[in-house]
């Protein structure tokens, strides 16, 4: 198997911005040392959920200090950008890093995002198809012309191009809208598992892709799937409970947090405010340690993996880096992953 890491690059309240991606680019150093084959981030804007806002920026910083591990994006929220610039930032990515860089494409998950960049949710759908479907277009083309809804180009001819033939891998992400599972189906690109669906879910979700893509004349397999997963592995499972417990506690109250808003954001607001005051509680920390992170010792992470393998996946992502961790425990969980775990599948 291959094994991945991903960060939404989290920023939680009393946390150096600085010291944020200082953390992230350290992790996919080591993580480029130990052996993971590729290293992935999130796109998000206006919250402290993620400082993933310009990811081509972090990326180059990361793709020079590093010389083999694989760069991605998981996800560019691609209808909040312009296409033919979001092509152009990739294709250069791709050739300083010496065509190293995987792509990921997303609709993304928070409708504030759209409303404060002003760009209409009801839109999301139609502009998330076209923007994809223009970026390779400019990729894959001479004098590249595209006339759709939202976007529009004629004669354009990129450059640089993209130094992988004819352009870096694309994955597409889907959850529960039958649209988008439709496109990524018939896209000809595999779907991408990020860490919003229960693993039981997420794993008939493959399989209905797979299946979808063969009657709309593609060949989607298991194999070409990333899935990613909250992960943490220490030496016994009370502690890597103790460890885990208050990063994704985090998580969960942010992910809640951000849903309140339409517009606007938390970021200038303190999260043990909202937490006094919500009616409702998110999730528990028991039930996505159980259905969706993947969360104990290495016998126990192990076995998990099998569980995948065994359904077809080959590219397992660990997001270590959740919810302020704290970067000493992440560094220790990943080392500790690649001594007992790694060994087991390769």
């Amino acid at each position: 198997m291959d094994f991945a890491l991903f960060s939404h690059v989290p920023w939680p309240e009393g946390t150096d911005p600085k010291q944020v991606y200082q953390d992230i680019t350290e992790e996919f150093i080591l993580g480029e040392e130990l052996g993971f084959t590729s290293a992935w981030m999130a796109e998000h804007h206006f919250t402290r959920y993620g400082l993933g806002a310009a990811p081509n920026v972090l990326a180059s910083n990361i793709v020079a200090k590093t010389s083999t591990i694989r760069i991605g994006s998981a996800v560019f929220v691609s209808p909040l950008h312009l296409p033919a610039r979001l092509a152009e930032e990739i294709a250069t990515l791709d050739v300083l890093s010496g065509g190293r860089i995987d792509v990921g494409f997303g609709r993304g998950a928070a409708q504030s995002e759209y409303n404060v960049a002003n760009v209409p949710i009801e839109e999301s759908q139609e502009r998330f198809q076209e923007s994809i479907t223009m970026i390779e277009g400019l990729w894959s083309n001479k004098n590249y012309s595209f006339d759709g809804k939202h976007y529009k180009i004629t004669n354009a001819n990129i450059v640089p191009q993209p130094l992988q033939n004819p352009h870096p891998p694309i994955y597409i992400a889907a959850t529960r809208s039958t649209a988008t599972q439709e496109f990524v189906a018939g896209s000809g690109h595999p779907l991408l598992v990020g860490v919003v669906l229960d693993t039981t879910d997420a794993i008939a979700l493959c399989h209905t892709l797979v299946d979808l893509s063969k009657t709309k004349g593609q060949n989607m397999s298991m194999c070409q799937i990333p899935f990613f997963r909250y992960f943490h592995v220490a030496e016994t499972e009370e502690q890597a409970k103790m460890n885990s417990k208050p990063a994704l506690d985090w998580n969960l109250d942010m992910i809640q947090w951000r849903r309140t808003f339409d517009t606007g954001s938390e970021v200038w607001e303190k999260m043990e405010d909202f937490r006094n005051k919500r009616t409702e509680l998110p999730p528990s920390y028991d039930y996505l340690a159980a259905n969706r992170a993947f969360i104990g010792n290495p016998d126990q992470i192990i076995a998990k993996i099998q569980d995948l393998k065994d359904e077809g996946i080959q590219t397992f992502g660990c997001n270590f880096s959740f919810g302020g961790m704290p970067q000493d425990k992440v560094l220790e969980s990943m080392r500790l992953f690649a001594k007992e775990v790694m060994p087991a599948f390769n």
